[in-house]
This record gives C-alpha cells, sequence and structure tokens, in this order.
C-alpha cells in the first residue's frame, strides 16, 4: 500500500517529543493511526540516535501475552535502557485489560515518552483525562484532507477536477485502493464495523435498528438544527417506532464518542455567549451518507457545508454556528486570537443567493475576516471587503 506523510500530524508529535503527557492518538477507525505511529517511529530511527523505541501492537498475535495489565507493564520494564529516550507505543492498547493501570504506572516514573492509540470508543479523550488524571495530550487524526488527496494520487495540478471524486469516495485513506464500485462497498463496511464494534458491542446496544434509523436520520440532515426530541418525534410518525427522546440522545453521544459524528453549538455573535438549544450535525466524511443513502437529492451546499467544517477541525479551530439577530452565520472559526466568519454554498449565480450570503457577512460589525466559500470555479474575488472562494481551492489551500 501506498503512503505519504501526514506532515501536520506528524510535526505534532515531533513537538510533544519527550514532554510529560500521555500522548493519545484518536480518530475514526481506518483513518490512519497506526500507520502515523509507524511515521513517528521512522522519523526517530532517522533523527534521535539515543532512541529507545518500543512498539507494541497488541493486534498482533505474537504480542497476546501482553494482554494483561502486569504482563505489559512489565514488558516495558524489561526494555528500558538508561541514558535514552526510551519512547514507548502502544497500538490498540484497549485490547490490553485495565491497560490504565500499566499505563500509569509507567507515567509515574518519568522513565518513559509514552504514546497510544486504539478504537476510538475506547480512548475518549474525557475518559482518559480521568483515567490519567489530565495527563493527556490529544493528537485527532481526522481523514485525508483534501490536499492530502490531490498529494496521494499526484492530482496537484487538478484542483478543480477532482473535488466531486473526494466528494464522493472520502479520504479514508484504505478506500483509495479500491475500484469506484468497491469504494462504496467499503465505506458501507467500515460504517458498520465502526456500528458493530464501538457500538453495539461496546455500549451494549438491544434495539440496532434504533441505532440504524438515528445515523440514517442525522445523514439525511447534516447541516440542520436538529435535537433528540425532533428525531424521536420524527422517526416514531414515519417508522411506527417508540424510541425516546432520552435513548435518542444517548445515541448521538455514542455516535460522536466514534468520531463519526461533530455536534456544533450555535455562538451569538452580538451577545458573545454560547447557546444551548438545538445543535447541528456533521459527518467525519461525507462520502459516508452518499455510500449509505445513494445520491438521489444530493444536496451540494449541505455536502460543502460538511467539508469545511471538517477541514477547519483540522486546521485547530474551535468552530461554532453563528446567530445574529435572525440571521445565521454558518461557521464562526476561532483559534487563539483568530476568528473568521464564514458563508459556505454551492453556486453564486443566482443574485438572490449572493445577496442572501453577504448581507449575513456585513451585518457583522468587527473586523475580523469574512468570506464566502462556493462553487465559483474562479479565482479569489473579494466584495465589500469580504473574500469569496471556490471550495476546491478552500480545502486544498491554507486560509
Amino acid at each position: 500500500m501506498k503512503y505519504i506523510i501526514r506532515k501536520r500530524y506528524l510535526d505534532k508529535m515531533i513537538r510533544l517529543s519527550n514532554t510529560p503527557s500521555i500522548k493519545v492518538i484518536t480518530g475514526i477507525r481506518r483513518c490512519g493511526k497506526s500507520v502515523l505511529l509507524s511515521q513517528f517511529i521512522d522519523y526517530l530511527k532517522e533523527n534521535e540516535k539515543d532512541a529507545n523505541i518500543i512498539f507494541i501492537n497488541l493486534q498482533e498475535l505474537e504480542n497476546a501475552s501482553l494482554l494483561s495489565y502486569h504482563a505489559l507493564h512489565q514488558y516495558v520494564m524489561d526494555h528500558y535502557q538508561k541514558n535514552k529516550h526510551n519512547v514507548v507505543l502502544i497500538d490498540e492498547v484497549e485490547l490490553c485489560s485495565q491497560f490504565e493501570l500499566a499505563i500509569n504506572s509507567l507515567h509515574s516514573k518519568n522513565l518513559f515518552d509514552i504514546y497510544i492509540t486504539g478504537s476510538n470508543a475506547f480512548l475518549l479523550t474525557s475518559d482518559l483525562a480521568t483515567l490519567f488524571s489530565g495527563r493527556v495530550m490529544d493528537i485527532e487524526v481526522f481523514p485525508f484532507s483534501y490536499h492530502e488527496y490531490l498529494e496521494y494520487f499526484h492530482m496537484e495540478d487538478k484542483v478543480d477536477e477532482m473535488l466531486f471524486s473526494y466528494l464522493m469516495y472520502g479520504g479514508m485513506s484504505e478506500n483509495f485502493l479500491y475500484s469506484e464500485e468497491e469504494k462504496l462497498t467499503h465505506l458501507k463496511n467500515v460504517y458498520n464495523t465502526i456500528l458493530i464494534k464501538d457500538l453495539i458491542d461496546k455500549y451494549k446496544i438491544k434495539k440496532v435498528n434504533d441505532l440504524l434509523l438515528v445515523s440514517r436520520y442525522m445523514m439525511a440532515n447534516i447541516g440542520n438544527l436538529i435535537s433528540p426530541n425532533n428525531i424521536a418525534n420524527s422517526l416514531n410518525t414515519q417508522n411506527k417506532s417508540d424510541i425516546t427522546r432520552k435513548t435518542v440522545d444517548k445515541y448521538i453521544s455514542f455516535f460522536e464518542n466514534s468520531f463519526m459524528f461533530y455536534k456544533v453549538k450555535r455562538y451569538d455573535v452580538r451577545g458573545k455567549k454560547y447557546l444551548e438549544s438545538s445543535f447541528k450535525y456533521y459527518l467525519c466524511d461525507v462520502a459516508f451518507k452518499y455510500a449509505l443513502t445513494g445520491t438521489v437529492n444530493m444536496d451540494y451546499g449541505r455536502a460543502y457545508e460538511n467539508m469545511v467544517y471538517i477541514e477547519l477541525l483540522r486546521r485547530g479551530y474551535d468552530v461554532y454556528i453563528g446567530k445574529l439577530y435572525d440571521k445565521e452565520i454558518d461557521f464562526v472559526a476561532i483559534k487563539q486570537a483568530q476568528k473568521l466568519y464564514i458563508q459556505v454554498c454551492d453556486f453564486l449565480d443566482d443574485p438572490h443567493t449572493f445577496e442572501r450570503e453577504y448581507k449575513s457577512l456585513l451585518a457583522i460589525k468587527d473586523a475580523y475576516p469574512k468570506m464566502i466559500i462556493a462553487r465559483t470555479h474562479h479565482d479569489e474575488m473579494i466584495y465589500e471587503g469580504i473574500k469569496i472562494i471556490d471550495i476546491a481551492y478552500f480545502l486544498n489551500g491554507d486560509y
């Protein structure tokens, strides 16, 4: 299988090297966490001659004896070398029963630089912060960005032409090896694996069909304001189900735990406060939606919204839905002192659509950058101080 260096994540791991935190690599199943770990090992071998690398993949049969925390702890201690940079890297760590006891003990000795990965639902940052008393540094890995996608296929000069392919087949790197028809089947298989291994098995879910209905409803409504209550009411009306609001709320939290869906809160731009009623949800990779539900009545505007939202997360922004009086701003993206206001749509050819998008932005009276991202097929433009950017170039660039 072909690999590319995932520089954003690798650079973060390098920056965190030899810091006291336990580094936890998280992200949706099959997004490339294990490959990233191996790339970091390659970096250490090439650049740190004093590195003593203790790598353990608990999925491998030869490591079956390390699936108890006592054995795992002893193995690492036995491989410690004095006066070396002792780097412990454990893949699929959750396969070891009570792994946190071994990791906490190793960490307390101040002898090891520790990195762990595992299936996402077992390595929630909130849980680990409790298990490890807050001594955790999270490295969240996403599916391939559009920039990485173009690099992988050597299509850097086809930024405009490759966007539809990326939208339809996504950034799950294993998917790149299959034909177009097989890509959709593979995405369905990944989705089913996440449901079974990360959700149904872990949380002992008995009403599997209800879980499927909630996930399909959320896929059909990416970018719409929804709540557990309106999901429950809709499913009970359409499917003659008896699912409760409480159960829907629980299932949504499970999807978030698996990194399949991301919840976006609303932000009152004028009052500078967060709103807690109703949220929007976006998929980790919009290609899952089309693999599972098809392309009938395809809403490109919502798909582009989803792609922009995930890209903003990749770039380290905290992202919110903006509310200003009766107007909505698709995204308020905040990173330290930076703030961006963003509207996303399909085409801007219709004057009414263009007016709707720019008026919402012009109503914001502060001086932070504002932009409209759409499928313009044109170079970047400026209108009344607002940048207008084609989505393909936004996704491939670094705005």
